[in-house]
């Protein structure tokens, strides 16, 4: 088990061999310390039933979990011991880890979203316990694909047992990604068969949501420098709104966070990095180089951007991305010094990250310094 407890990291790592040249050793540093820091304050912040910030959404300790155990430091801890047991405690018989709402939510308990972010958390741990857990949550993930045929036919949403038509690109790239950092679970199944999706329909998917006319014929595909080769955030709708051109014709808003969910997802789906579909989601990212806020959306979804920013880059494989300019952007560099400079510092002098704005959720300090610390333990390398 030990040369498969982190398939995230060695991918990463195969991916980006020279990421080690692309930090300056004061710049690392101050990357690690500023790890440590915010792993001490994760780790002073659990609840006495092993959880954090909340009982009734586990993906909110499955990121605390997962932060954890991508540090050798903390991967025997009790924290995460005690974090992991609260995980399995609930773990449905439907291979599901997350918990019924007592009360109804349009996204019925985000059972996928839940199971997704908990089964990575789990298995990253490396544990020879929470195996079978793993291989049952890949079952669930995948069974939660949306193959109903209509607008979101390939994608993934929060719960599939609300029965509606729905997926959208979040759960979507959160659900692959999951099933493809858990694929070395798959070495040690038993019974039954591998748990596998339909990439193609998947990838046709994500293609329905780029603002791009040659693979996606949708009325609202815009071609402006502002929007071509970004994503929105399903086929009907963008978080970042409409723009109304003079004919009438609404046109979708490309924004951050959702293209490198679809740069990460399309290249999850087995889509080669020079696909033009890929291209142009990186053509995007350079047009729109900023870290000071999430491109489309300001300060909403800024920390979820940081994260999958720093997934996704690291997967495609290219430390310095260049602008349409000719300038160099070393975004490893650029994203860990932004880390650390909006770090906060704690009467116990550990870390923590949070945002003012409390849109999906992040004005909780548990979710943004779990999704900060992955992003800066993934441009570290650790």
């Amino acid at each position: 088990m030990k040369s498969k407890i982190l398939p995230f990291l060695v991918s990463i790592l195969l991916l980006s061999s020279f990421a080690q040249a692309q930090l300056s050793e004061s710049v690392r540093r101050e990357g690690e310390d500023a790890v440590r820091r915010s792993l001490k304050w994760m780790e002073s912040k659990q609840k006495p039933g092993g959880y954090w910030s909340s009982p009734e959404w586990p993906a909110l300790t499955g990121f605390a979990v997962w932060s954890m155990a991508m540090s050798g430091d903390y991967r025997e801890s009790e924290a995460l011991n005690d974090g992991v047991t609260y995980l399995k405690s609930h773990v449905q018989d439907n291979g599901g880890i997350y918990v019924e709402p007592k009360i109804e939510f349009k996204g019925g308990g985000k059972s996928n979203y839940n199971t997704a972010v908990c089964m990575v958390a789990l298995h990253l741990t490396g544990r020879e316990d929470v195996r079978d857990i793993v291989l049952n949550a890949r079952n669930f993930v995948a069974a939660g694909q949306h193959l109903g045929g209509d607008v979101y036919h390939g994608g993934f949403g929060y719960d599939s047992s609300t029965k509606r038509a729905y997926a959208d690109l979040s759960n979507t790239y959160i659900a692959i990604e999951a099933l493809e950092i858990t694929e070395g679970a798959e070495d040690f199944r038993t019974q039954g068969e591998k748990a596998e999706i339909d990439k193609k329909t998947a990838e046709e998917f994500i293609s329905k949501i780029q603002n791009r006319k040659e693979s996606n014929d949708a009325e609202w595909v815009s071609e402006t420098p502002e929007n071509k080769g970004g994503f929105a955030y399903h086929p009907e709708e963008s978080k970042a709104g409409t723009i109304k051109a003079d004919d009438g014709t609404v046109y979708f808003r490309s924004f951050g966070s959702m293209t490198y969910a679809g740069l990460l997802s399309l290249i999850y789906a087995d889509v080669d990095r020079n696909d033009p579909r890929v291209k142009s989601a990186i053509d995007w990212t350079t047009r729109h180089w900023t870290l000071d806020e999430n491109p489309g959306m300001g300060s909403q979804g800024y920390y979820y951007f940081l994260n999958v920013l720093s997934k996704a880059l690291a997967v495609y494989g290219q430390d310095q991305l260049i602008a349409e300019d000719g300038t160099k952007i070393n975004w490893r560099q650029e994203l860990v010094k932004k880390l650390v400079s909006m770090q906060k510092i704690d009467e116990d002098g550990n870390g923590y990250w949070v945002n003012e704005e409390n849109r999906f959720w992040e004005a909780d300090p548990v979710l943004v310094t779990g999704y900060t610390l992955i992003a800066l333990q993934v441009a570290l390398q650790e």
